[in-house]
């Protein structure tokens, strides 16, 4: 398989599988998209394979960006989709299922 392949397969995974559990949450965090400045955001919606936060400025598809959460290293993800000020992505690599477990008790999300 090209990488290319695995991408576009992961990308579609991550965003069409929803067996993984999804939470939605409220997180204080920093995206920053490739070239660009840092900027704060909510996650709103997080699980092992991406999230969803607030993107006041437009965010592009294929877009490469950084998300930082309270007490973890920046998470490099791609954009999937952007609409009405809220940007969904991809985790370039799965999140450890510990790490969402313990992210979503902190946070109090609610499995949904």
């Amino acid at each position: 398989m090209t990488t290319r392949a695995f991408e576009d397969s992961y990308q579609r995974a991550a965003q069409e599988d929803r067996c993984g559990p999804r939470s939605r949450l409220a997180i204080p965090a920093q995206l920053r998209a490739s070239g660009g400045r840092g900027f704060r955001t909510t996650v709103q919606d997080l699980s092992i394979s991406g999230f969803s936060a607030a993107a006041i400025n437009r965010m592009h598809e294929g877009q490469l960006c950084w998300l930082t959460m309270p007490g973890l290293a920046s998470l490099p993800a791609q954009v999937i989709w952007w609409e009405d000020c809220t940007v969904g992505c991809a985790f370039t690599e799965l999140l450890s299922p510990i790490v969402h477990s313990d992210i979503v008790a902190r946070y109090g999300g609610d499995g949904g």
